[in-house]
């Protein structure tokens, strides 16, 4: 039996490569499309009214969180006991003071910067943990039935219990709070990159792979993981939010950050013992967690439009799909006139047969 050809094999792989979206080699006939695909995600993230809206959030979300520090007008923990409870727009103070006099912008923007950290962590755990996972239990059939099997089982036990028993174990801290969340998301990422990887790899490009003789570990993270790194970041955005939640939530039972640092949850469990007398210290804590999870969940949803390239409709914009549903109503109405016409026609024709019969 004769073996084939390595030039061939290296042609199939290229060509079945390029057309599964995996990046071509700089020089190739196909790095300038790839190229242009990912430029074309990136024009329709931004040309969707709530990809744009989203971007903007997360690009504000992140800046406050990076430059919290320069952007407070005082120290998160700084008090001023001769002026508690003031109103939002006093001067020297925009967003008003706490119980202690402490500058509620000071402390949401530190507050923010936390939530983002916790979130950060949680993400990058899920994503060192759970994508290994993902495809070891993508790819062997032995791998799979025990990783899924330990899935479905962290899966059957609710976030909080897993959270509450992990924080309760490893003691109430910043650290703690991102491992708790983070390990809670590490099986949601298991299936996701499970998922991915049963989906490519049969494909043509695995099969040529295999055909030059790869290994199982080249394939798994030369060829597979290229692929599915879209459905990975889509998922990281999906998590983001659920992160900045599960932080908020142990901080407000005092099982995260702990006082006197800053966080989200700590302002609103603070401010509901004086929420009648001052409610805008609950209402701004509030606030900032649904734009953040807002921002990351309009993000996700423009991205993973982007990222898809089977999806036609997600790469036109509300504007284009009106208008080829307004060309296809005036098609529709065209045909319907050229119909009636030349049933006139024919009906006319017939009549005037009938006519000359009756002479």
């Amino acid at each position: 039996m004769t073996a084939p050809h390595p030039s061939a094999d290296t042609a199939a792989a290229s060509r079945a490569g390029t057309e599964a979206g995996s990046p071509p080699a700089a020089g190739s006939p196909g790095a300038a499309p790839a190229a242009h695909r990912r430029r074309g995600a990136l024009a329709t993230l931004v040309r969707t009214p709530l990809g744009l809206l989203g971007s903007v959030l997360v690009v504000l979300s992140v800046g406050a969180a990076v430059f919290a520090p320069w952007l407070a007008p005082y120290g998160f923990s700084q008090t001023d006991f001769a002026h508690p409870y003031q109103v939002p727009g006093t001067v020297g103070h925009v967003l008003g003071t706490d119980d202690l006099g402490r500058d509620s912008l000071s402390r949401l923007l530190f507050g923010v910067r936390a939530s983002m950290q916790v979130g950060l962590l949680a993400v990058a755990l899920a994503v060192v943990v759970g994508v290994p996972l993902g495809l070891l239990a993508g790819y062997w059939k032995a791998c799979d039935r025990v990783i899924s099997r330990l899935t479905d089982v962290a899966l059957a036990f609710p976030f909080l219990i897993l959270a509450v028993g992990f924080v309760a174990i490893a003691g109430a801290s910043l650290t703690s709070a991102a491992a708790a969340l983070g390990i809670a998301q590490i099986p949601t990422m298991i299936r996701v990159v499970r998922g991915e990887t049963l989906r490519l790899k049969d494909r043509d490009f695995i099969r040529a792979a295999h055909a030059m003789d790869a290994s199982a570990w080249r394939i798994l993270f030369v060829h597979i993981l290229p692929n599915a790194v879209s459905a990975i970041i889509v998922q990281a955005t999906v998590i983001m939010p659920t992160a900045v939640i599960g932080e908020s939530m142990l901080s407000f039972l005092g099982l995260g950050i702990q006082p006197p640092s800053p966080s989200l949850g700590i302002m609103l469990s603070d401010a509901q013992q004086y929420i009648y007398r001052a409610p805008a210290a609950a209402v701004f804590p509030g606030l900032a967690i649904l734009v953040i999870c807002l921002a990351f969940n309009l993000f996700g949803d423009a991205l993973r439009d982007a990222l898809d390239p089977g999806s036609a409709l997600a790469r036109t914009s509300r504007r284009e799909r009106r208008a080829l549903r307004a060309k296809r109503r005036q098609e529709r109405a065209r045909g319907t006139m050229m119909e009636r016409d030349q049933n006139g026609d024919v009906l006319a024709e017939t009549g005037a047969a009938a006519k000359e019969n009756d002479r």
